[in-house]
């Protein structure tokens, strides 16, 4: 399986924002939409990610408030671990793990695909598990009976 098929079944809904936005409208948008990232975009290309992770530092240093001025630019993670549509799944979970990230960004060349989380990653891999297991099942179910030898 393909990072393109998990995008596929995914959809193609993507939350971006520029990197000047105040972090407080950031967060506020994190929390409408129930996401865990936003992809930091800046005429058109991808120059960040902007993840929980980001905000509990900023958060934590500033005694539990994000700052009034504070910009995604100051806080986001200007290199972003990415990968492409024709990474194979269990490519992704290495990266993930080594990595220690819970969304990649897509790129095919330069241009966006999406963002996998490791939720759609896990939620892939254990619906593929579970229909090969269906059609083993099944396959077992309908073994032909071995004739016997009449010597």
């Amino acid at each position: 399986m393909k990072v393109s098929d998990i995008l596929h079944v995914k959809g193609n809904t993507l939350y971006t924002v520029a990197p000047e936005t105040k972090l407080q409208v950031a967060v506020q948008t994190m929390a409408e939409k129930d996401i865990g990232s936003l992809v930091v975009m800046e005429y058109g290309e991808l120059v960040g990610m902007l993840t929980f992770r980001e905000i509990i530092k900023v958060v934590a240093k500033n005694h539990g408030s994000v700052g009034d001025g504070t910009t995604i630019r100051k806080v986001m993670d200007d290199h972003p671990v990415t990968c492409t549509p024709e990474t194979e799944v269990n490519e992704v979970r290495r990266i993930m793990l080594e990595h220690h990230v819970r969304y990649l960004p897509v790129l095919d060349s330069r241009t966006l695909m999406g963002v996998i989380s490791f939720y759609d990653v896990a939620k892939a891999v254990l619906e593929d598990q579970s229909f090969e297991n269906k059609m083993l099942k099944a396959y077992i179910r309908d073994w032909p009976e071995e004739k016997a030898n009449e010597d």
